[in-house]
């Protein structure tokens, strides 16, 4: 009876062994088996952090079609609020930060480079050209008198720096390209670039007739942004022991989304600029332009 028990456990133990072998994640035969544990300065073992999953070599002749869209993803969807929150960080852990605070914190300290003024990569943004576009420098009335009486410098109480929060975007446009490979005979889809959209800022206390004006902050290519948003997890209400990124989440297109332009002989011009004033026609519109580019895989199917 105990040689049984004895070899139950032994066996056991093997099976915890042959399943802790890292098979799929060894770059050669010589590390399966070994733990993903790496030792920090500390000297304690952590867990090796991974990298963005690498896109598959696409060559021309591979794509059979494709097309760009421009979508909106706006934030006070139920879907898209893993984009939004959390606004409030002083309560969570570093790793953990909103969309937003992703892109921005990545930017100021130099692994995001590729920052451009529009969707199609013209001009490059400096760290000064957005700060102009994330902040506002006011004077008070009482800081304009002084100047008017005569004093050369005005007191930095007088002065008010307004920087634009998390909390202010309010959607986020994403532009990129469906795509057929003929190679694997499926429809894929690859993004290119997203902007963070806010309200322009304006004082606060004054109140306009009309709705405030957005405007995309900036351009980010997005391969230049993986490696940033792999590492900052978001929320999974599903299973909170594992945790997402903004990368695993923006390439699966586990968002809801409404294109507002496509490609066209027209200069891409927008929805909005040929159905014009009528939102409802306008979404008509935009589910038409989807499912004809759903429907492009099925035609190739269809004899």
């Amino acid at each position: 009876m105990k040689k049984k028990v004895i070899l139950l456990l032994a066996s056991f133990m093997v099976a915890n062994i042959s399943f802790a072998q890292n098979l799929f994640n060894a770059k050669s035969p010589a590390d399966i088996g070994k733990s993903n544990m790496v030792e920090n300065a500390d000297g304690k073992l952590i867990e090796e952090e991974d990298s963005p999953m690498d896109y598959a070599y696409l060559d021309d002749r591979d794509v059979m079609w494709s097309t760009t869209v421009w979508e909106k993803v706006v934030l006070s969807e139920k879907l898209n609020m893993s984009y939004y929150f959390p606004i409030d960080t002083t309560r969570i852990g570093s790793d953990r930060r909103c969309l937003y605070d992703a892109l921005v914190r990545g930017i100021k300290q130099g692994t995001i480079t590729e920052v451009y003024d529009d969707s199609y990569f013209t001009t490059r943004l400096t760290q000064k050209e957005l700060s102009t576009r994330t902040s506002r420098i006011d004077t008070m009335v009482v800081g304009i008198d002084m100047l008017n009486e005569g004093y050369e410098e005005i007191p930095p109480e007088y002065i008010m720096n307004t920087k634009l929060k998390a909390e202010s975007v309010k959607e986020y446009w994403i532009k990129g390209v469906w795509y057929f490979d003929k190679r694997n005979g499926e429809m894929k889809y690859r993004l290119l670039a997203l902007a963070p959209v806010a309200e322009e800022l304006r004082n606060p206390e004054k109140t306009y007739d009309t709705a405030p004006d957005v405007f995309p902050l900036f351009w980010v290519w997005y391969p230049d942004a993986r490696e940033v948003l792999h590492g900052i997890k978001v929320f999974n209400p599903q299973n909170t022991s594992f945790s997402l990124s903004y990368d695993n989440l923006l390439n699966a297109r586990r968002f809801s989304s409404i294109i507002y332009k496509k490609d066209n002989v027209y200069g891409d011009r927008g929805i909005s600029d040929y159905v014009k004033e009528n939102a409802m026609f306008q979404l008509m519109e935009a589910g038409r332009v989807k499912s004809r580019i759903r429907e492009f895989e099925m035609d190739m199917w269809a004899y």
